[in-house]
């Protein structure tokens, strides 16, 4: 087995977080060695953890459509590596939405996930988490000034995205710029890294 393969399956049996998570511990990732795309989120949500297959929601109907992807081409791990923060669904706030990424999953997997990655050309950043761990003090004060400024990352092969959760869609509203102008760009740099 491939070292990435090794390190998959101690993800898929870690039990680090088991006392701190709402359901029992169901990491959910997605990784192959010739991946060339890397879609950096937060933390599975509920259905996802259930199925335990990234973003098989609305969440990911909303991003398929953002990156121009089919079902089948964004589950194909030769090409897009899809790695939250948190492996494990976090569980429900008192207000019933996600708590944020346990921080323990990034310390313990992330940089060793990532050294087996070598053929990322591009990182999708979504959502605040991801967007702090990969840029650091790059990032601007918010989620929306962090997108705004999306070319200032380009350098780097890194695009920061909103989350594409229902709960964005006022945020989406608001900031047309970003269907308009950031959108078309991702679009066709995803379409040249998947075929």
């Amino acid at each position: 087995m491939s070292n990435i393969g090794i390190l998959r399956d101690q993800i898929r049996t870690c039990q680090q977080c088991a006392d701190q998570l709402q359901r029992p511990p169901n990491p959910v990732l997605q990784i192959g060695s010739r991946a060339r795309i890397l879609l950096a989120g937060q933390a599975p949500g509920t259905l996802a953890d259930r199925s335990a297959k990234p973003f098989t929601d609305p969440s990911g109907d909303r991003l398929r459509h953002w990156l121009g992807l089919s079902t089948d081409t964004f589950y194909d791990p030769g090409k897009l590596a899809i790695l939250p923060m948190a492996f494990c669904f976090p569980g429900h706030d008192a207000r019933g939405g996600d708590l944020p990424p346990l921080k323990a999953c990034a310390r313990l997997w992330r940089t060793r996930v990532l050294a087996e990655l070598p053929g990322i050309e591009l990182t999708l950043l979504i959502g605040r988490y991801a967007q702090i761990w990969h840029l650091g003090r790059r990032a601007g004060e918010n989620v929306t000034q962090t997108v705004l400024n999306w070319r200032a990352y380009q350098d780097r092969g890194i695009i920061p995205l909103p989350h594409p959760s229902w709960r964005n869609t006022s945020w989406l509203k608001r900031n047309p710029w970003f269907e308009r102008d950031l959108l078309p760009v991702v679009r066709r740099k995803v379409q040249l890294l998947v075929q």
